[in-house]
């Protein structure tokens, strides 16, 4: 049994062939005798949240959605946005507890500053959290930290595509090779993308930075100078709507190993995110866990 597990809470089910429309088949999607999983779903009318709203089939049931203050979709139906959902409204951050006390689960992809303020209320209900936003300094994942921990459980990932977390795996492994073999990722995304390099980049690099020893990061490199060995190199290009390419290369005098990953759908992250929730619900351990420990790997 997983660490943190509980074994007090019992799900039956039972395979079914059936999922939510252009979202994969598989074991992943179940079909639960107990009741549904309810998501209150933060930046519901964003890329994101869509995409959670459309992969949510069976198993789970969104019962809140939020947006920005000011967003032109407030008030409006998920059905007017051609989402699942029906009469369900979309509403503004001012409802988030009323929503929450009717929710299993809290799950966001907004702007760090809108996560600072949205988690303490998830936490201070005890509201299960999964949250993919990115762009956190050092002191806002401090305070986070010290908001959830001790209070309730959380998934917070850059990058919840199960793709992504099975390659960060095998960059943990990269201190096997010899000294003489050096790292360099460069990653792409749609011209929308705000932060720049991207979390998952950033994720990556911090996974390459421990295993080959890294003690600086470079981001592009231009005029004159020798690269060091204690450099790590992440370039950043955005262009038209990628979704999300990141690439590693690692190479030695002799050979070079490239090992990338390339989203082709923003489902693949909305799969993740879901299935972090419905692990989340047999987790009772009170801590931040990372996609990995999802999966497993």
């Amino acid at each position: 049994m997983t660490p943190g597990r509980s074994s007090s809470r019992r799900w039956r089910s039972s395979s079914t062939s059936k999922s939510p429309r252009g979202c994969p088949k598989g074991n992943t999607w179940r079909a639960f005798t107990m009741a549904p999983i309810r998501l209150c779903v933060v930046g519901a009318d964003g890329r994101m949240g869509q995409e959670v709203i459309r992969c949510a089939g069976e198993g789970f049931s969104i019962v809140g959605a939020l947006t920005h203050t000011g967003s032109p979709n407030e008030g409006k139906t998920l059905a007017e946005l051609g989402l699942p959902g029906g009469s369900l409204r979309i509403e503004d951050p001012s409802k988030l507890s009323s929503l929450l006390e009717r929710a299993d689960v809290y799950i966001s992809f907004t702007t760090p500053d809108a996560e600072m303020a949205n988690i303490s209320v998830a936490a201070g209900l005890g509201k299960k959290i999964v949250t993919g936003t990115t762009g956190f300094d050092q002191s806002q994942l401090d305070a986070l930290r010290s908001v959830i921990e001790g209070h309730t459980e959380a998934v917070m990932s850059y990058n919840f595509s199960v793709g992504i977390n099975f390659l960060a795996g095998i960059l943990s492994r990269t201190s096997a090779l010899p000294k003489g073999y050096d790292a360099s990722m460069y990653e792409i995304h749609h011209t929308g993308k705000v932060d720049s390099p991207s979390g998952t980049a950033l994720y990556l690099g911090d996974i390459l930075s421990e295993a080959r020893k890294y003690t600086r990061v470079v981001h592009g490199r231009s005029g004159r100078g020798r690269r060091s060995a204690e450099e790590l190199e992440i370039s950043a290009l955005r262009a038209g709507g990628v979704p999300g390419i990141h690439e590693v290369v690692l190479a030695g005098q002799n050979e070079m190993i490239r090992i990338g990953h390339t989203a082709f759908s923003r489902k693949i992250f909305a799969e993740g995110a879901l299935l972090a929730a419905r692990w989340l619900m047999d987790v009772s351990d009170r801590k931040i866990h990372s996609m990995r420990e999802v999966l497993g790997v």
